[in-house]
This record gives structure tokens, C-alpha cells and sequence, in this order.
């Protein structure tokens, strides 16, 4: 479904101007199937947000190529409605003067859709998220950071698409409210048979939603493994970072 081929992508080092460019992702390929929820673990800076923008078509590769059902996602008419992204900071995601009802409705829109089929979908949305229907007209600062991500997974799939990229999008939500978010988004998988893109440093939480885990490290593949087999990585620095999350 979502095909990642010798990906690099590489900043300017000091400041626009500068010729001076460094790595940060090296030689990328990996793939995601339907259906399936890929992890992508690694420490802050590795490169993994950035990852996660290229796939979602925010910033587009240096080199090499990244293909949803052979269709390369830098074409904004193949991503549209098909790649949805959920960030960590919610405050950011949803425009602040945007009720619930204007926020999930502008992908909506997009769709072309009748108006009244849009309404009816969105009561089914909100729904869906564990939400009301009469959080319809509430704004952002009347909801708890858990119901805004709520929100936010409401828009996301509201155009039903392939894959949603999930950008640390637990982590700045407390612990009880990630553990209901993980659940929400593991039946959301079900029901609408989405891959995801699941980006964290919390291993616990990969453990729980993903098929497979990569480990990331400085911009590069350290190891991809099966969730059932994460306790037999192979490289020492996957073994590391494992052991400072998990007891087997």
C-alpha cells in the first residue's frame, strides 16, 4: 500500500543561506501494508517527524520516492483525502476560532459532498471519537486536550483514507486519557481497515497498537521487527532502548 524507496533528505547546516547541508534521513525503504499499523520508534532528533512529514506530503524528499498504490504522494491530488495526519499538539491543529462542527466539515468539504450528507456524517464521527453531538458547536478551549485529540482523530477519518500518520499523538495527553486514545484508535483500525504511521518514543505504546516496529536512529533503519518478536532485536542500541521501557 504505502511504498518508501532509498528516502534521503538533507537540511541546510547553518542557516539558509548556507551551502552547507547535513543528513537527516539516510537511504529509507521500508513499505506498509493494508491494514497494518507500522511503529517507528527512536529518540528525539533521530529524524522520524520528519519521516512522518515526507509521508504525509508536507516536505517533499530529496531523493528517492514515496508511493501510495504506486501513486507518489508529493502529487497532491493522489494524498488528498487518501493520507491524514495527527499531530502531538493539538492546541496547534485545529484553528482556534474553528467550532467542532467547522473543523471536522473542512476535509469534508473537500469531498464535495451534499451538506446534509456531511451533517449526518459528522454526528456519526463524533460518535465514533466517544463524543457527543452536542460538542458540535463547542471551540477548542471548551474541551479537555483528550477530547480535542478526539477531535482531531474525528477529522482524520473523516474522509476515510488509506493511512493516517500518528505524530507522537498520545504523548502530550495524560497517561489514563492515552490509554483510552490507544483503544479509540485500535478500533477506529478495525472498522475502517487504515494503516497507520505510528511515531513515538513510547515503546509501551507500540507494543499495544503496531503489527511491526523500526527503529530509528540518527536519520537511519536500525531494525525492523515484528511486535510479537521485539523482545529478540538484534542490535545493541534496540536492545538499549527497549530496556529502558520494558520488562519482558
Amino acid at each position: 500500500m504505502l511504498v518508501v524507496d532509498s528516502v534521503e533528505k538533507l537540511y541546510r547546516k547553518d542557516g539558509f543561506f548556507s551551502t552547507r547541508k547535513q543528513h537527516i534521513l539516510e537511504n529509507i525503504t521500508f513499505s506498509c501494508g493494508y491494514g497494518e499499523c507500522l511503529g517507528i520508534i527512536g529518540e528525539s532528533g533521530s529524524g522520524k517527524s520528519t519521516l512522518g512529514r515526507l509521508i504525509a506530503g508536507i516536505e517533499k524528499p530529496d531523493r528517492g520516492s514515496i508511493l501510495l498504490e504506486g501513486k507518489n504522494v508529493a502529487d497532491r491530488t493522489v494524498r488528498s483525502g487518501n493520507i491524514s495526519v495527527v499531530f502531538q499538539d493539538y492546541t496547534s491543529s485545529i484553528n482556534p476560532f474553528f467550532t467542532v462542527e467547522q473543523a471536522i466539515m473542512e476535509p469534508l468539504s473537500l469531498r464535495n459532498k451534499g451538506i446534509t450528507e456531511n451533517h449526518s456524517k459528522l454526528d456519526h464521527l463524533l460518535r465514533q471519537v466517544g463524543l457527543p453531538s452536542s460538542y458540535r458547536m463547542k471551540y477548542p478551549h471548551e474541551l479537555s486536550g483528550g477530547e480535542v485529540q478526539r477531535v482531531c482523530i474525528a477529522r482524520a477519518i473523516s474522509t476515510e483514507p488509506q493511512c493516517i500518520v500518528l505524530d507522537e499523538a498520545i504523548s502530550s495527553l495524560d497517561v489514563s486519557v492515552q490509554t483510552q486514545v490507544l483503544e479509540l484508535l485500535q478500533d477506529l483500525k478495525d472498522i475502517y481497515r487504515m494503516s497507520y504511521i505510528f511515531i513515538t518514543h513510547d515503546m509501551q505504546a507500540a507494543a499495544y497498537l503496531c503489527d511491526r516496529v523500526m527503529i530509528f536512529r540518527n536519520g537511519k533503519i536500525e531494525e525492523i521487527v515484528p511486535i510479537e518478536q521485539l523482545q529478540h532485536v538484534q542490535s545493541a542500541y534496540a536492545r538499549t532502548l527497549l530496556q529502558r521501557q520494558i520488562t519482558f
